[in-house]
């Protein structure tokens, strides 16, 4: 009897242990269950995880990230008609390719190579080692009479008083050579090792086939692409957007003025019967060697080239509305000055006008960027699914309404994501998308990233969570 009761008891006792441990199961997963109820945020992410992703994402999407690609969308032909030999159009905001020519046909940039130099003297500007108000001194290699014959110039000549931003003024506007050399020797003391930095900046922004002998362009060794120029002028334009409205788009320039005389100079005219003297005293006023500043609408840049070589060459960018497109043309035709530029103005024209009568920007910078997801069965409960990349502004064509604006409010962001996550997620991987719509059109597709990495949990969370999974 005895034995009997105490397995009885047994039995009974281990029947309540049985049960306990399923009440604290599901008072658990209920617990759990009322967590995720209340989840509205990830936990931030910490710097060095951050950072880490942001240089994974940069590189696993790194044609996203170039500074010129390929349209996210085809559009039949644009019927662009280009005389130059070789050209390119892109969208600044995002470096769209929206037509090209023979664009990787390598041809000496002549003076656009001026546009490399000035790059380097802003970045100088920029970390504070030289200021626009410097005055330069002027070293004999870069006084006007030792030029080159035929040279483009600024005029400068023995013990003038010139600042830097006369100098790139003179650059800019004039295409002078001479204000070429003043600034490799005012930044690096040689014209070698100033090229070394043009050099370097091409190579940095993956230029492969650019490649610089000296910085005025005259030297037909002087190469690039279309392709390279046109990223070249986006980085430039990005990184020192004021320099189009302080150099790019200034009308003319008159120097030397009575203010650069040299101390003893006399301000007046000369006699240049002979060829140009080491002290130049008169003032020469030039128009901007840009045949369309001035006469397209919204062209604010920015930079002509010329030599027997190349041909007649233009990178010309213009602005409209929050649009702003870019072009270069190179081996431009003319059997003169009169024709090459008109062959500027036919080509440059012809391309931002077909591209502002089809495209418009439409800005993303106000678009939600990061979305917030619970994960079930992981040691993690929730993270955040983030855009891999930034476009800045998606490239709009006009295929829908009746106006350029009814086109662009048509346009709808579409977001793909899953309501929850379960267990192992990567840092990066895709799990979301968001899509850029416009009609039949899918003008840009965005892919969500998991902004960290999560492990799956143990059986008890991960049964648990299975219970309280949302329908």
């Amino acid at each position: 009897m005895k034995k009997s009761r105490i397995i009885k008891i047994s039995v009974f006792a281990a029947g309540g242990t049985v049960a306990a441990l399923f009440a604290a199961f599901f008072i658990f997963a209920g617990v759990r269950g009322a967590q995720f109820k209340k989840l509205t945020a990830a936990e931030p992410v910490d710097f060095e995880q951050k950072a880490w992703l942001q240089l994974e994402l940069k590189n696993k999407y790194s044609e996203r990230n170039q500074l010129v690609q390929s349209l996210s969308y085809t559009l039949p032909e644009l019927g662009i008609s280009v005389g130059a030999d070789s050209a390119i159009l892109i969208d600044v905001s995002n470096g769209q390719i929206i037509y090209e020519k023979n664009a990787d046909k390598v041809i000496p940039p002549a003076s656009m190579t001026k546009l490399f130099a000035m790059y380097v003297v802003e970045q100088e500007v920029a970390e504070g080692r030289l200021h626009y108000d410097d005055v330069i001194p002027l070293p004999p290699e870069c006084w006007a009479c030792n030029m080159p014959p035929h040279s483009s110039l600024m005029f400068l000549g023995k013990g003038q008083i010139v600042t830097l931003e006369e100098l790139l003024l003179g650059l800019s506007i004039c295409s002078g050579n001479d204000a070429a050399y003043a600034l490799a020797y005012a930044v690096c003391g040689s014209m070698e090792e100033f090229v070394e930095r043009m050099n370097k900046a091409a190579l940095d922004a993956g230029l492969t086939h650019t490649h610089f002998v000296e910085s005025s362009g005259y030297s037909e060794q002087n190469v690039t692409t279309a392709r390279e120029m046109a990223a070249f002028c986006r980085l430039y334009i990005m990184e020192h957007p004021d320099s189009l409205k302080r150099f790019h788009s200034v009308p003319s320039f008159t120097y030397p003025k009575e203010k650069n005389m040299a101390p003893g100079d006399r301000y007046g005219a000369q006699d240049w019967s002979n060829g140009l003297p080491q002290t130049i005293t008169m003032g020469i006023t030039q128009e901007n060697t840009n045949p369309l500043l001035g006469r397209l609408t919204g062209c604010d840049g920015l930079k002509t080239g010329y030599i027997d070589e190349s041909g007649y060459n233009l990178a010309l960018t213009v602005a409209r509305d929050g649009t702003r497109f870019l072009s270069v043309t190179m081996g431009g035709k003319g059997k003169n000055t009169q024709e090459g530029q008109a062959g500027r103005v036919a080509d440059g024209t012809a391309l931002m006008e077909t591209a502002f009568s089809i495209f418009r920007d439409y800005d993303l910078s106000g678009m939600q960027t990061s979305y917030f997801v619970k994960v079930y069965a992981a040691d993690q409960k929730a993270l955040n699914l983030v855009a891999a990349f930034n476009p800045g502004a998606v490239c709009v064509p006009f295929v829908t309404g009746n106006t350029i604006a009814e086109n662009l409010q048509n346009v709808q962001i579409n977001v793909v994501m899953p309501d929850y996550l379960q267990g192992q997620i990567t840092a990066g991987a895709e799990y979301g998308k968001i899509q850029i719509i416009l009609g039949d059109y899918i003008l840009d597709t965005i892919p969500l990233v998991a902004d960290r990495s999560t492990q799956k949990a143990n059986w008890i969370v991960c049964v648990a969570d299975a219970i309280t999974l949302p329908d």
